[in-house]
């Protein structure tokens, strides 16, 4: 660990939100969300306290995989909008002093892209090398490899006989990134958009770039058909050659924010994504805590593992590098129903896991719908799910003989889509989302979550943000502190404290259901400044008695 002092930078100073934008706002009716929505609730973000905008995939696409299969890189997908609408967007979040960062997927493309349709075309086309190519073996697929969305990592292409890789969907087929005209045209890409004022990238599942040398097959003692292939191309040694190429070529020659989607970096090697000495990216979202919460049943999430992952994170990175911190995401369910109690306690916990998260070192982000305590959704059967690995489960299921009530049931609790349904504007038709039929059915709870009711109440879950947000903000405490893990041992409560200088922070987390006792001291001239009941409990002889899901935050004044 480093004993640095911590530089200060504007990206580690923001607050992020992320915007699905076909989920966000429908300006047209036509039940897709699109750029003129965005424009339209920018004034929203604004009042929430909100510096930088994330905005998922808008480029042309066929919207297979919604927007992360892209056919053109510098074209707005017309669903969305037209160019002349993003750059009056862009103009409109900059002239509220906000900023705007796009998604950056260049792991693979659309089958429909036309650098794909080149390569297809021909085993001589020189764009041939762009994507990666293989002979079948023993009239099977080159290998053994799963899709992270279920079935073989394979396609063949009857027009050349070759099958070509994709690691995601069959119309992503993965770019080749051994192949330099390949990584020169993207980096030219990059460059347009970066020319055009915008702040920055969050580069999708960049850390699956760098595939194992021979595409060899992987063990299989189950006897699988295909194989889960995570080892062959997640984090594979030479990945970082990629990201600092690409850094250097691009990001470094600008003021930006980078943010690396980095699926299977730990805490360990995370120095060499992000420290600031090796000039690469700025911050990783990475996912060892999404994992905890599966298949744990009524446990929920494992919290001791949780506050050794965090606090991993928190102190492998203090003083080198910065963390990207959430809770949320588009591919994600909603943590209001994974980790907390939707129903007796959705504002208490919504609100306890909120400060755990925000308050430590890193640059919060706040996914669309967070901030009002959205939750997962209700499935009937599969019109419901729009989702393509959902989609793949229902066929290869149906093909084992599950019926859909089964299959249905079996994904619920886990598809994407319960984090996709239509933001909840309030309690009109479509939850004020479109005038038109939505794409992804409207989650039912709308009437009663919705950001206007909300708005209007001093104690809602989007009035904590707002405080939490505004207390970030006033306290550089709560972004360039250290973090010291508090109560390590304790089965309920996560609590940790923030130091800067002379001053000194405790966050106090009930991350349970029920009451819960601490035993914790307190100097005398540290004061509560937030808590998410109106009656809070306090500290008294060393103790303090937590009510479910109660979290309290002291402050050196």
């Amino acid at each position: 660990m480093s004993n640095n002092a911590v530089t200060e930078k504007w990206w580690k100073e923001a607050v992020v939100y992320q915007i699905y934008p076909r989920s966000f706002k429908d300006s047209n009716g036509d039940g897709i969300g699109d750029l003129k929505g965005v424009i339209e609730k920018l004034d929203y973000l604004k009042d929430l306290g909100i510096n930088v905008i994330w905005i998922c995939p808008i480029f042309k696409s066929p919207q297979d995989d919604n927007g992360y299969d892209i056919s053109d890189y510098q074209d707005i997908h017309a669903e969305f909008g037209s160019m002349d609408d993003f750059n009056e967007l862009l103009k409109q979040v900059h002239a509220r002093g906000m900023k705007l960062i796009l998604d950056l997927v260049i792991n693979h493309t659309s089958d429909e892209h036309p650098w794909f349709l080149e390569s297809r075309s021909s085993k001589h086309n020189s764009k041939r090398d762009w994507y990666i190519w293989r002979d079948e073996k023993n009239g099977q697929e080159p290998n053994n490899w799963e899709s992270i969305f279920a079935g073989p990592a394979w396609k063949l292409d009857p027009e050349t006989n070759q099958y070509f890789m994709h690691i995601f969907s069959a119309k992503q087929p993965d770019l080749n990134w051994e192949n330099k005209d390949m990584r020169k045209a993207v980096y030219d890409m990059v460059r347009w958009w970066l020319d055009k004022g915008i702040d920055g990238f969050r580069i999708d599942a960049i850390s699956h770039a760098k595939k194992m040398p021979g595409l060899p097959d992987l063990p299989n003692p189950k006897g699988l058909k295909y194989v889960p292939s995570y080892p062959m191309h997640m984090n594979v040694d030479g990945v970082l050659d990629y990201v600092g190429e690409l850094c250097e070529e691009t990001f470094a020659k600008y003021d930006v924010m980078t943010v690396g989607e980095a699926n299977g970096v730990n805490s360990a090697k995370a120095e060499d994504w992000v420290s600031e000495k090796k000039k690469r990216l700025n911050m990783i979202i990475q996912f060892e805590h999404t994992k905890l919460w599966d298949s744990l049943g009524e446990e929920k999430f494992n919290l001791a593992e949780l506050k050794e992952i965090f606090s991993n994170w928190q102190k492998n990175l203090h003083g080198i590098g910065w963390n990207a911190l959430f809770v949320e995401n588009h591919d994600i369910t909603r943590i209001v129903s994974r980790w907390g109690d939707p129903e007796k306690f959705r504002r208490e916990s919504a609100t306890s896991i909120a400060a755990m998260y925000f308050l430590m070192q890193g640059s919060p982000f706040i996914y669309q719908g967070q901030e009002i305590g959205m939750t997962n959704t209700e499935f009937n059967g599969p019109d419901d799910f729009q989702d393509v690995f959902a989609k793949n489960h229902f066929a290869i299921r149906r093909s084992e003989g599950a019926t859909d009530t089964q299959i249905t049931k079996e994904i619920a609790h886990t598809s994407r889509d319960n984090a996709r349904t239509p933001m909840q504007w309030n309690a009109d038709k479509n939850a004020g989302f479109s005038s038109g039929t939505p794409w992804l059915k409207v989650n039912p709870n709308y009437q009663q979550i919705n950001v206007e009711t909300e708005s209007k109440d001093p104690q809602s879950i989007l009035n904590f943000y707002k405080n939490l947000i505004r207390l970030r903000r006033e306290n550089k405490i709560f972004i360039y502190g250290s973090f010291d893990l508090v109560l390590q041992d304790h089965l309920d409560v996560f609590a940790y404290s923030r130091k800067l200088g002379s001053q000194e922070a405790l966050v106090i987390c009930n991350l349970k259901g029920k009451n819960t006792t601490v035993s914790i001291k307190v100097k005398p001239e540290m004061k509560q400044i937030l808590a998410n009941y109106q009656q809070a409990s306090q500290i008294t002889a060393n103790s303090i008695e937590l009510k479910p899901f109660e979290c309290v935050v002291y402050l050196q004044v």
